[in-house]
């Protein structure tokens, strides 16, 4: 099966190196008050670090602001590793504060991973985490927050399911359907016969993490070795999920029945580093994406660019705008809109810190064409 599979990405690698040759097509990087870039900076500086490490952000708009999460510790992987959770209050972030950890007992400490915050409509507001040596054993915890994250209720774990413990969404954020069940794209990362195998998969919830059903495995982790998916909505009920791979490209897959089933995955036209991405459908009805527009191996900036794209109908992307490009580890975006249309991301900033970038998506285009029409 991994000979077909390696049949199969020959033909991917011939793109991948054209992606990688369009790095000179990209835009400089973003100024601040040009080009819709309304605002860039660290949520704390790196002379005052609440920890030597840090990743893997996530935000949230709740009715009073922006809140913002991440793991910080010594390092990823170590057991001091926990949650820290920063408020948007006028233009200042507040001093984080660590508000779950991994302690299991007086002996006994995991390191966390992956927060992730979600608003539904009615309901508090939910801190979704994972617990657990690794990867391939961690587990999933929630706690929630009925003052717009201020406090936090006593964590719990969301149970097992058929591949499993329940993780919830492993780093990007859910979508509520009409009904009210709250879908999370999810993923495993497992090793079978001394080879690693990563699938996505879904966890959905119509009571707030009481109860769960599963969707899938929908891919074989064979073509694609794919986790970590982001979910875009069109207004006709049609869903998409972009993911990471190992295949030096974004993958996607499509669903037309409200994410009960879903597409055969294949490959998009963006490249991937291996790295955490995630993408938003706007209110216009456009997809925006945040990715590292690059590919793993020598003479790829690798996570050192981070980039966002523009696109009317999930398969034609346009690059629109690059967030960094210097030496280090810019990587692992969340993004949201928030009610008065503007897009907020947040993305880990060397490891050192976690930065805050405001855009106008107004000021987005995907063509020239756009232009004229607007």
């Amino acid at each position: 099966m991994r000979i077909l599979a390696f049949l199969y990405l020959l033909g991917l690698t011939f793109f991948t190196c054209m992606a990688q040759q369009q790095n000179d097509l990209l835009p400089e990087p973003a100024i601040q008050g040009k080009g819709g870039y309304l605002k860039g900076e660290l949520i704390y500086p790196l002379r005052d670090k609440p920890t030597p490490q840090c990743h893997a952000s996530t935000l949230a708009e709740t009715s009073s602001g922006i809140v913002t999460a991440w793991f910080g510790g010594t390092n990823e992987k170590n057991r001091d590793v926990g949650i820290w959770v920063s408020l948007l209050s006028g233009n200042r972030w507040s001093k984080p504060v660590e508000v779950v950890n991994g302690i299991q007992n007086d002996t006994l400490r995991y390191p966390c991973w992956n927060p992730v915050l979600f608003q539904p409509a009615k309901g508090p507001l939910m801190l979704f985490y994972k617990v657990g040596p690794s990867p391939r054993e961690w587990w999933g915890e929630l706690v929630t927050s009925g003052d717009q994250g201020h406090t936090w209720s006593a964590p719990r774990k969301l149970g097992e399911s058929s591949l499993g413990y329940l993780i919830g969404p492993v780093k990007n954020k859910p979508v509520q359907l009409e009904d009210g069940t709250i879908l999370c794209p999810s993923s495993t990362e497992t090793e079978e016969h001394g080879e690693d195998f990563w699938r996505v998969h879904f966890e959905l919830t119509g009571d707030l993490g009481k109860t769960w059903q599963m969707v899938g495995p929908i891919n074989d982790g064979i073509e694609f070795d794919a986790i970590q998916p982001t979910i875009l909505q069109d207004k006709d009920g049609a869903m998409q999920i972009l993911c990471r791979t190992m295949q030096n490209v974004i993958s996607e897959s499509w669903s037309h029945d409200g994410g009960k089933t879903w597409s055969r995955m294949k490959a998009t036209e963006l490249p991937n580093p291996s790295s955490g991405i995630d993408a938003v459908t706007l209110d216009d009805g456009r997809r925006l994406l945040v990715y590292n527009h690059s590919v793993r191996g020598r003479g790829s900036p690798g996570r050192g660019i981070l980039n966002v794209a523009i696109s009317s109908d999930g398969i034609s992307w346009k690059p629109v705008m690059t967030l960094e490009k210097q030496n280090g580890e810019y990587s692992y975006p969340a993004v949201i809109q928030s009610s008065d249309g503007l897009v907020h991301i947040t993305y880990t900033y060397d490891r050192k810190s976690i930065k805050y970038v405001v855009i106008d998506p107004r000021f987005l285009e995907e063509s020239t064409e756009h232009h004229e029409q607007e």
